[in-house]
C-alpha cells in the first residue's frame, strides 16, 4: 500500500510543463535531402570487341570521374572474369573508388551486355551525359536506366 501511495504522490507532485516549440528549429530537424544518387544501367547490343577490351574498360573508369567533376581515390581496377555458367560467359569487371563513392562495370562481350553502377553522395547526377558516354564508348543500342535517390531521410541540417 505504501508503494501505491508513493507512486500516486510522485505523480501528483510532478507539474505538467508546457514548452513552446521553436517551429524554425523543428522544421530544420525535419527537412531532408537525399544523401546521394545511384544510377544503374543495363546496357544492351554493345560492340563485342569493345566490351572485350580490358584497356577500354580501364580507360572509361579512369576518365569518367573527371568528366563528372568527381575525384578518384584509387586507380581503376579491372579483372578478367571467366565464364561461370550459360548466363555469364565471362568478361571484365572493373571498379574505381571515388571520393564521392564508386563507379563499377561488368561486361559480357559475347552477350553484347554490360551492367554499370555510378553512385555518388552528390545530390544529383548528369544521367544523360553518363548514358551518352557509355553509348559512345561501347556502342550500346539500348539502355535500361534506373536512377535512384539514396538516403531520402537524411537531415538537411547535417549537410552544411
Amino acid at each position: 500500500m505504501a508503494k501505491n501511495a508513493s507512486a500516486l504522490r510522485t505523480e501528483v507532485m510532478i507539474p505538467q510543463v508546457k514548452t513552446k516549440v521553436n517551429e524554425t528549429k523543428l522544421k530544420q530537424r525535419l527537412e531532408t535531402e537525399n544523401f546521394g544518387v545511384h544510377l544503374m544501367l543495363d546496357a544492351y547490343f554493345g560492340d563485342e570487341e569493345k566490351l572485350a577490351s580490358m584497356d577500354l574498360v580501364f580507360t572509361v573508369l579512369n576518365e569518367l570521374p573527371e568528366l563528372l567533376g568527381m575525384h578518384k581515390i584509387i586507380t581503376p581496377y579491372v579483372v578478367r572474369a571467366d565464364a561461370n555458367d550459360k548466363k555469364d560467359p565471362g568478361g571484365y569487371s572493373g571498379f574505381v573508388m571515388i571520393a564521392e563513392s564508386h563507379i563499377s562495370i561488368h561486361t559480357f562481350p559475347k552477350k553484347g551486355f554490360a551492367s554499370i553502377d555510378v553512385y555518388t553522395c552528390q545530390s544529383r547526377l548528369d544521367t544523360r551525359r553518363i548514358c551518352s558516354y557509355f553509348e559512345q564508348q561501347f556502342g550500346f543500342k539500348e539502355l535500361e536506366i534506373r536512377d535512384t535517390k539514396r538516403g531520402l531521410k537524411f537531415p538537411k541540417r547535417l549537410l552544411s
